[in-house]
């Protein structure tokens, strides 16, 4: 079975006021089968520097986190939570997700039944198209 290409993105939520608004969402694109969630976890830096991380089923109680998460794998070691914690400022909290594009998956099977080999993947961040859009306009 082919699966999807695998992307990790860290967001980071300043004064550590994440309360789970984007937990909706990210329900809807998995059980859209858009992404398969491979794992999820939230990294706190309090105001004094003191790091913790969680499972996001224990960081995020009061959402929708058992829609999403699904068959966790857990990719993300600790060494992977310790180089994000260093990123973050006192005083935040980081939602860490590696998740696989579903969409992809299909895809990625006919490029290598038709011997194809992928020499590029670049992901251009959507602030990045939404600038060269506006100033295109």
């Amino acid at each position: 079975m082919a699966y999807g290409p695998a992307e990790l993105i860290v967001v980071r939520f300043p004064g550590n006021e994440f309360r789970g608004e984007i937990l909706p969402a990210l329900a809807d694109l998995v059980e859209s089968g858009t992404i398969r969630l491979i794992d999820f976890l939230a990294v706190r830096k309090d105001a004094d520097g003191e790091v913790t991380f969680l499972e996001a089923s224990e960081a995020y109680t009061d959402g929708p986190i058992d829609a999403v998460i699904g068959d966790e794998v857990d990719l993300i070691n600790h060494e992977d939570v310790a180089q994000i914690a260093e990123m973050l400022e006192a005083d935040s909290t980081a939602a860490i997700l590696l998740f696989e594009h579903r969409w992809a998956a299909t895809f990625t099977q006919a490029i290598r039944d038709a011997n194809g080999e992928l020499i590029l993947d670049e992901r251009i961040p959507a602030r990045v198209v939404e600038e060269v859009a506006a100033a295109n306009a």
